[in-house]
């Protein structure tokens, strides 16, 4: 599914370049659950990014489904995008002017579902996320810990074929984010592809597989037991 060749992302600093990554190779097959690692400032969400084609100012090659993102325009990656991830930021960015029924509602109108389709796949999702009763609430009305529960309904809402998450759980307490990275399992044993951001160990462990970043630089790869 993802497959990286040499990709690199400086920033200027005076007449030298800071590098936020450094030849990156990468490759995540379809179905799979792969943890990234690395220390602040290792360049873990900067990888994420690019891989969720938020950022297009970085050199090298990026195959997505067999499309040539380098060579992709702003709209069409904004395309892939739209049609085939789900991203759960550390931020939330939630949209502070809808509710959270219209927050949901976002990514679903992207992908020309009809009302109707739009309304049950909502329903469901807050169902499966006890938020019913919060649907009709604005993201300042709620707790950082349910506004991150509602980025991760938004994320898997539209049935995504790739989830990025960066640091799923880290506003909520360990119930909630160990609720959330089951729910990550039972939607990767069912096909969804998941790249995970996290310093949890134990987050990191529900992956098969932890790729290890240090200075931009792809440093260890392992496979994890079960869990």
């Amino acid at each position: 599914m993802i497959q990286t060749r040499n990709v690199e992302k400086n920033f200027p600093a005076g007449a030298e370049k800071n590098f936020a990554l450094r030849g990156v190779n990468l490759e995540v097959m379809e179905g799979e659950f792969v943890t990234i690692m690395g220390p602040s400032g290792s360049g873990k969400s900067t990888l994420l990014s690019i891989l969720g084609m938020l950022d297009g100012a970085w050199s090298g090659e990026y195959y997505f489904l067999g499309q040539p993102v380098h060579k992709c325009s702003n709209k069409q990656r904004s395309e892939l995008n739209k049609r085939y991830i789900g991203f759960v930021f550390q931020q939330f960015h939630l949209l502070d002017g809808l509710t959270i029924f219209e927050n949901l509602d976002v990514p679903l109108s992207y992908r020309g579902l009809k009302s109707g389709e739009r309304q049950a796949a909502i329903a469901e999702i807050l169902d499966q996320f006890q938020l019913s009763g919060k649907k009709s609430l604005y993201p300042s009305q709620l707790s950082g810990g349910i506004q991150q529960l509602v980025a991760v309904a938004r994320a898997v809402v539209g049935k995504p074929k790739l989830i990025l998450a960066d640091e799923p759980t880290g506003n909520l307490h360990s119930q909630q984010g160990k609720e959330i990275m089951e729910l990550f399992t039972r939607l990767n044993g069912a096909g969804t592809t998941i790249v995970q951001v996290t310093h949890s160990e134990v987050n990191a462990a529900y992956g098969r597989r932890t790729i290890q970043l240090s200075d931009g630089v792809v440093v260890a790869e392992e496979r994890n037991p079960p869990h």
